[in-house]
């Protein structure tokens, strides 16, 4: 099994104009690793930074972001650490849900309250959400 990192997912997943060589040939290497049929594994910190990379740096929608991940989701021969982590944060992000703070919380699905001060960005989407575990403000 083969461990991805981020650069080789958003090499893989974008197709940048007017790229330079270098660009173009790990664009190809990314693409036959993907598609080659070999045991890959996907850290989800890895999920964590591509969906910055993907929002951050190259202005995807959230609705680019997540068919980005419906791909990943598809891709047979990749084995995704902590999968219902990684689609209950999808379904968060489309929900509304920063990615990062879904994935929080769903990594979290086994306490019974997330503590957090983010109230604009995490805390009150969450209760309007109604998601379990609730997201808590301490006192």
């Amino acid at each position: 099994m083969i461990g991805i990192d981020t650069n080789v997912l958003a090499r893989y997943f974008i197709d940048e104009a007017g790229a330079d060589d270098a660009t173009v040939k790990q664009r190809e290497a990314a693409r036959t690793l993907l598609e080659s049929g070999q045991a890959l594994f996907m850290p989800k910190t890895v999920a964590l930074e591509l969906e910055w990379v993907l929002r951050g740096y190259y202005r995807f929608s959230r609705d680019q972001v997540g068919l980005v991940f419906d791909a990943l989701l598809n891709l047979p021969t990749l084995q995704l650490e902590d999968r219902a982590a990684i689609e209950q944060a999808l379904a968060g992000l489309r929900a509304g849900l920063d990615f990062a703070d879904a994935l929080h919380h769903a990594s979290c699905r086994a306490c019974t309250a997330i503590a957090s001060f983010d109230q604009r960005s995490f805390a009150n989407p969450a209760r309007a959400l109604n998601l379990q575990p609730r997201v808590i403000t301490p006192r």
